[in-house]
Order: structure tokens, then sequence, then C-alpha cells
């Protein structure tokens, strides 16, 4: 067995009861493949340069680049890998959330939504709710030194996802980034498509999806926006944990 840490972060306290079950599931995760854990609040700043500092404008930004700046120094200060999960990411199938046997991997996204005329859309990409780093791969220090130069050079303002999903995607496209297509992503239609237990934005979902999904990133945002409501959160995860749902291709 490997020195492994995982490592999650969220302000306290928090905001929807349902993000400690997620949070809980990844303990869980941890204690039965005797990983280390360590939650983190808002001390995850800590690590961020003062000279972009000034320069962030969403602390989901300051988030993205924090978190791969404390895996860089868990890794320098011994652990052989490192994992970071997002707090509203949940485990539902502890057995099956085997992390790939490679140097680095991130997540799987899925995402399906409206267009504009009503139409679902499908919107493959990559995610950062999944990090996974060995000790010697060879993407973590390009990936933060692009990401602190992109933040550099910027004049404009930056989207939520500037140096997360954004960037990851983009160097996805150009290089197939190894991915850990079990740690998958759920979008509000998709959320209440597998709670109906049919529709076509489930459907899309299933066939888009590489292969089983054994955890996914729940999306906060989704409550934060009114797009699901905390209720239909918690009944989800029931669902999941139930495997009521098999979330296959």
């Amino acid at each position: 067995m490997d020195n492994t840490l995982v490592v999650q972060s969220h302000r306290t306290p928090l905001p929807y009861h349902w993000i400690q079950t997620c949070l809980d599931s990844v303990r869980s995760w941890c204690e039965l493949n005797e990983y280390e854990y360590r939650f983190v609040g808002d001390e995850l700043f800590d690590c961020l340069p003062d000279r972009l500092l000034e320069k962030i404008q969403h602390k989901v930004v300051a988030s993205d680049l924090a978190r791969i700046l404390l895996l860089q120094d868990a890794l320098k200060s011994g652990y052989e890998t490192v994992i970071w999960l997002d707090a509203d990411f949940l485990i539902f199938n502890l057995s099956e959330f085997v992390i790939p046997d490679q140097s680095y991997a991130v997540g799987r996204e899925v995402w399906v939504q409206q267009d504009e005329k009503g139409k679902l859309k499908v919107y493959k990409k990559v995610h950062n709710a999944f990090l996974m780093f060995r000790s010697g791969n060879s993407f973590l220090e390009f990936y933060i030194e692009t990401a602190e130069r992109l933040l550099s050079q910027n004049l404009g303002t930056m989207p939520p996802q500037f140096i997360g999903p954004k960037l990851l995607t983009a160097l996805h496209n150009v290089s197939l980034l190894p991915v850990m297509n079990a740690a998958g992503m759920l979008s509000p239609i998709v959320i209440k498509a597998m709670l109906q237990g049919e529709g076509m934005a489930m459907d899309l979902f299933l066939e888009h999806s590489p292969q089983l999904i054994t955890g996914a990133n729940l999306c906060v945002s989704s409550c934060e926006k009114k797009q699901v409501s905390d209720k239909q959160m918690e009944r989800l995860i029931d669902v999941l944990k139930k495997g009521v749902i098999s979330v296959s291709k």
C-alpha cells in the first residue's frame, strides 16, 4: 500500500446538510483503502502567492489554484500519491471507486443541458473535482506553471472555471490527459431525470459516459442557483447509494 493522502476543503459551517454526507462517503472510502484523510477550511488559501491574490476575482479560481499547490506541497513532503475531491463529491460505490494505474488523472464530465431552443445538448469534458497525482508525475508542475502564467497575464475578467475545467479540457483536447471515468459529474437536468428514474437527459448521460461511474460531483452550485433543491439532493444521494439507478453506459 502506497502512502496516499486525500484532501477535501469547504468553508464551515456547511451550507447544506447533504454535503456532510458526501464528506462522510469520502472518509469511509479512505478508511476502506487505508488512505490518510485531511479536511481543510479557509487555510487552503494560505498557499496562494500575494502577487496573484490581487488578480483572482473568483473564490472558485482561487480554490482551483490552491488545491494544486497544496497537492504539490504534499508530494514534496513525502506522500507517494495525493488525491483531491471536492466537498460535494459523493462516492456511492466505495469498493468500485478505484484510482487508475496512472501517474496522474482528472475526472470525467458529461454535462447535459438545454440549449436556447430547449434542445438537449451534451458536452463531454474533464473536471478537477477529482484530481490524482503520484510522485514523479510529469503533469502537475506544468499545470501549476501554466495556471499561474495565465493568471498573471490575464487583463480582463476571469470565468470561474478559467484554470480549472476550462484549462484542463483544453489541454485534454490536445494531449488526451489520463481520465478517471468513474469520477463523474451530474448536471441539474440529469439529477432530476435520475430522481424520476428515466428521461432523455439520463439516457444521454449514460450513452456518452465511457464507463460505470461510482462517484460523482453533485455540483453544489445547482443548489445555490436554485436549479435543484436541498431535498432533491438528499433524495438523489439515497438513490445513488442504494443502487436504484444503474448509472452505466
